[in-house]
């Protein structure tokens, strides 16, 4: 039996959810930094918004020893920030005339593979180095579809 008063239920950094937004999160800091225009509200809020996914993640695992209720409104907390920055990088591809990768395209499926294969936030940022805006935007996309 356990004699702690407030059990800890275990680490987030071994969630899947959690390393997912871990990705997305330093993808979209350095895109971001890299193909936005500095001084533009949308940098701070896409950044923002990747952040708020992750650590409101942290924040529901850190709550859930003590209320399930505020373990599962952080989680939604998660969930609608990384729904707003979808609809950013959604925007990024429209106002650009860039294609988003069809379900089933070649691009789609190989990075849908990728997301599912790895967590590393390494393995992907060097990945992105040598893509261009569209590549990464299409890239993130899917995996905050997969987290």
């Amino acid at each position: 039996m356990d004699n702690e008063l407030i059990p800890n239920r275990g680490n987030y950094k071994k969630l899947l959810s959690y390393q997912k937004t871990d990705v997305i999160y330093q993808i979209t800091y350095y895109f971001c930094h890299k193909f936005l225009t500095r001084g533009d509200r949308t940098v701070d809020q896409m950044i923002q918004a990747a952040r708020s996914g992750k650590q409101n993640i942290i924040e529901g695992c850190a709550a859930s020893s003590t209320s399930a209720k505020t373990e599962i409104k952080l989680i939604d907390v998660a969930k609608a920030s990384l729904k707003e920055l979808l609809e950013d990088y959604e925007d990024y591809l429209k106002t650009r005339g860039i294609k988003q990768w069809d379900k089933g395209s070649v691009e789609f499926e190989a990075m849908r593979k990728l997301g599912i294969e790895h967590n590393d936030p390494q393995f992907f940022m060097q990945l992105i180095e040598t893509r261009p805006a569209g590549t990464i935007a299409n890239m993130c996309i899917i995996l905050i579809n997969q987290a």
